[in-house]
């Protein structure tokens, strides 16, 4: 197959000119919880604690894997601080819908992750007590002024989510970063990392996937009313340390991108058919191997210009499972799983204590609390 001169024929590196407002609104407004959901030992908690504090609403910590528990977190927390610290397992979440997203992918294809699982847990838990405003936010990301937090809450009365620029590291897949390694143009969009959302007219759902906030964002005719405010700093990581990671994210980057490419040009959802799907299946691929042919002329130590290699032939890989059939199919199941979310959320009992609608979202069956 030739290759193209350009990797950027084959990508658009921004999706920024699909927001529908920027800078600060009038006034302000209160964040009801900020939500983290974390893998990682509790000094990472340290900067979402201070801002729960400062903005005088609980932090609500979904806990999993080895470094962490809720026992670890309330034990580190500061006194007087209003902690609500979850070991997340699929028992913590019984009532929480069965979602085809979720099993649709064949299990090479599949995120191994519970980011999706303790979101959608987050935003159950805020329709139950009364949330309106909840702030999402990674365990690696730093509000500079939490103030920023405020403005973006302010903005969820004309939108359904409110997003932060992410500043400090970019926060891309590791195929842009790899882009921007020989010299591509790449920028970061908003996302679950510093994202603002409203939870009583806005029913989305994250879907297990990599972008599952892209998906979280969408509706079948684009964007959600989507805004942007403020800026946080993204702590840096190193996006080629293993291989594994472009294997993981290659499915939903594909989903993700291919969707929002339709959007940039002024098409929708509607229009992701099998053609879309094949042409831009080629796309990708030529994307990725354009990116191989300037790596040997990237700025960068050999060690990292291996490791840069190794995880694309990776992601490369991973893309030669994904069919246009997969990608339309994906997509139905989203559109069906959609629904299933809708009538759980509307479904769930209102006005309920912390306590109480923990205990409702653990037990199995029907029934109010």
């Amino acid at each position: 197959m030739a290759r193209l001169t350009s990797p950027a024929s084959h990508h658009h590196p921004s999706h920024r000119h699909l927001l529908q407002a920027t800078g600060a609104p009038a006034g302000m407004a209160r964040i009801d919880a900020i939500v983290v959901p974390t893998a990682r030992p509790s000094r990472y908690l340290r900067h979402a604690s201070h801002l729960a504090e400062v903005l005088g609403c609980p932090l609500v910590v979904l806990c999993s894997g080895r470094w962490t528990s809720a026992e670890r977190v309330r034990a580190g927390a500061a006194p007087g601080a209003d902690v609500i610290a979850i070991d997340f397992t699929a028992r913590s979440a019984a009532r929480l819908p069965a979602l085809e997203t979720s099993t649709a992918l064949p299990p090479r294809l599949r995120r191994h992750t519970d980011t999706a699982a303790k979101r959608n847990f987050a935003l159950a838990l805020a329709r139950m007590a009364g949330w309106e405003r909840i702030v999402f936010l990674d365990d690696d990301i730093e509000v500079g002024a939490p103030d920023d937090l405020r403005r973006a809450a302010g903005l969820l009365d004309d939108f359904d989510a409110a997003g932060l620029s992410i500043g400090g590291f970019p926060d891309n897949s590791v195929v842009c970063h790899a882009f921007r390694a020989v010299g591509g143009h790449q920028e970061t969009f908003v996302g679950g990392g510093a994202l603002v959302v409203e939870t009583v007219r806005d029913v989305a759902f994250f879907p297990d996937v990599y972008n599952e906030d892209w998906f979280y964002l969408l509706k079948e005719d684009g964007l959600r009313p989507l805004a942007v405010t403020g800026l946080v700093k993204q702590a840096p990581y190193d996006p080629f340390r293993t291989t594994e990671r472009a294997r993981a994210e290659e499915t939903g980057d594909v989903l993700a991108e291919g969707v929002f490419w339709l959007l940039d040009e002024g098409r929708t959802l509607r229009e992701a058919d099998l053609r879309h799907w094949t042409e831009f299946l080629a796309r990708r691929r030529l994307f990725i191997e354009s990116i191989l042919d300037r790596l040997p002329r990237a700025r960068v130590s050999p060690d990292e210009r291996r490791r840069m290699e190794e995880s694309l032939k990776a992601a490369r890989g991973r893309l030669a499972l994904i069919s246009p059939e997969l990608c339309l199919g994906y997509l139905d199941r989203w559109r069906a799983d959609s629904k299933v979310w809708r009538e759980f959320v509307e479904l769930l009992p209102r006005g309920r204590p912390v306590e109480q609608a923990l205990r409702y979202l653990a037990t199995p069956g029907r029934g109010a609390p």
